[in-house]
């Protein structure tokens, strides 16, 4: 009887597909970093858009536009109860709900990676969307119906925060990744043509 694809004919012959003690050693390095990496840039990304909301919240409330770059770029406060360019604004509990669900996948997916790249991009998604998730809960006009904090304006666009920045960049990390072929792993996907 032949041995399975890749298992060892005989007891004393090493199987030439399992990984050494080195190479596990080497992987488990690699997740312990990205893993670092993707809890630190989230963390610390979660904490700027906190922080611009709060002041955001401090310094332009009752202000209009203030102009930074002539008609270019200004700050106005926005309370937004819908999604991106506030789309489904009678849809905030459910956004929640979504938010909450995302929040669990990309946290589930973080313990997968072993790219560098991938974890930059999980990081600014999970801050994204836990930046926003957080507003859903803790802001007026009440647990799961809370409205986002907007702030940056530039004209003929939405009203966006620091969150939406950050889930743009992990759209962008994301794509730039599924072009290339690289998975979570850090491995290349291989053509079958």
């Amino acid at each position: 009887m032949q041995a399975a694809r890749g298992a060892s004919l005989s007891p004393s012959e090493p199987n030439p597909q399992s990984p050494s003690p080195d190479d596990l050693k080497q992987a488990r390095s690699r997740r312990n970093r990205c893993l670092a990496l993707f809890w630190t840039l989230a963390v610390v990304l979660i904490a700027l858009d906190q922080w611009v909301k709060e002041l955001a919240i401090a310094k332009l409330t009752g202000e209009g536009r203030v102009e930074l770059v002539g008609d270019w770029f200004g700050l106005q406060l926005v309370r937004n109860p819908g999604a991106a360019f506030s789309m489904g604004t009678s849809f905030t509990e459910l956004l929640a709900v979504v938010a909450a669900i995302a929040t669990i996948v990309v946290v589930w997916l973080s313990f997968k990676v072993r790219s560098t790249f991938w974890a930059v991009g999980l990081s600014f998604l999970l801050a994204g969307v836990v930046g926003n998730l957080i507003d859903r809960l803790t802001r007026e006009p009440g647990f799961g119906r809370g409205h986002v904090i907007d702030m940056f304006a530039f004209p003929n666009f939405p009203i966006f925060n620091v969150a939406d920045i950050c889930i743009n960049v992990a759209a962008g990390v994301i794509i730039v990744q599924a072009v290339r072929g690289i998975r979570l792993d850090g491995t290349r996907e291989e053509n079958d043509d």
